[in-house]
């Protein structure tokens, strides 16, 4: 099957070795691979802030890059496939722009999505040995209700057992410009989110936005606490030879 590839700003810029991974797995899934190099940020940032008008002109310029092809595009990022799937109502002035956006919403997928319910597929063969905890992002979970689909997946992975933490539908906090508009707000709130971790003591926090990993994850590396960090695409491309055979 052909795909598009939405690199997303922080998979370009923090975070290659997702965007990697993320790449190399739907490959081996048996997936061909394009990436129009016209793509640029979604405008999320403006958007989320209430900077509409000024957000349009990135809009358009995604649109115009992703008519390129008919193929499916898919993104490692909840919060990034959100924004451009809400692009129709942004643009709703314009009936002919809103007609293109729509018709591209209907052609994006996140990661986990698209290999669960299009490719069919629910165990990719990934080995990984210890006890982790999984975060939902809002972005995923309460917007676009991608709720089974990451968690379908990992329970198919090898030697990796996860665990359930309290509150962990609760927000971590991070929102984008909200972390820094109610830093305060924002600070207590993913303090509270590494203390209902840090309770089950696990050996990986996985998630599906790397916002909210490098939000977490940045918390816990100031307290301390010796969790790794991944990616969904990460832990999916795993392979650990002593499990796997």
């Amino acid at each position: 099957m052909d795909v598009n590839f939405y690199v997303t700003c922080i998979g370009d810029a923090l975070k290659s070795h997702m965007a990697r991974d993320s790449v190399l797995l739907l490959e081996k899934l048996g997936c061909r691979i394009h990436f129009l190099e016209r793509q640029g940020c979604c405008g999320q940032p403006a958007i989320n802030s209430g900077y509409i008008q000024d957000a349009k002109p990135a809009m358009k310029k995604l649109i115009e890059t992703f008519e390129a092809n008919s193929f499916p595009i898919i993104s490692p990022a909840g919060s990034c496939t959100y924004a451009i799937k809400g692009y129709a109502k942004y643009l709703a002035d314009e009936p002919k722009w809103a007609i293109r956006a729509e018709n591209i919403a209907n052609r994006m997928f996140d990661l986990t999505s698209f290999i669960v319910h299009q490719l069919g597929v629910v165990d990719v063969g990934a080995c990984l040995n210890g006890k982790a905890v999984y975060h939902p992002s809002c972005s995923l979970f309460r917007k676009m209700g991608v709720k089974e689909e990451p968690l379908t997946l990992l329970r198919h992975v090898k030697g990796l057992e996860l665990l359930p933490f309290e509150n962990m539908e609760t927000c971590c906090g991070f929102g984008g410009t909200f972390s820094v508009k109610m830093a305060e707000i924002s600070g207590e709130m993913v303090k509270e989110k590494v203390h209902h971790i840090m309770d089950v003591k696990p050996d990986y926090l996985i998630g599906a936005d790397v916002s909210c990993l490098l939000n977490i994850g940045g918390r816990l590396e100031r307290e301390g606490h010796p969790v790794k960090v991944l990616h969904i695409a990460q832990v999916l491309m795993s392979h650990e030879e002593e499990l796997c055979h």
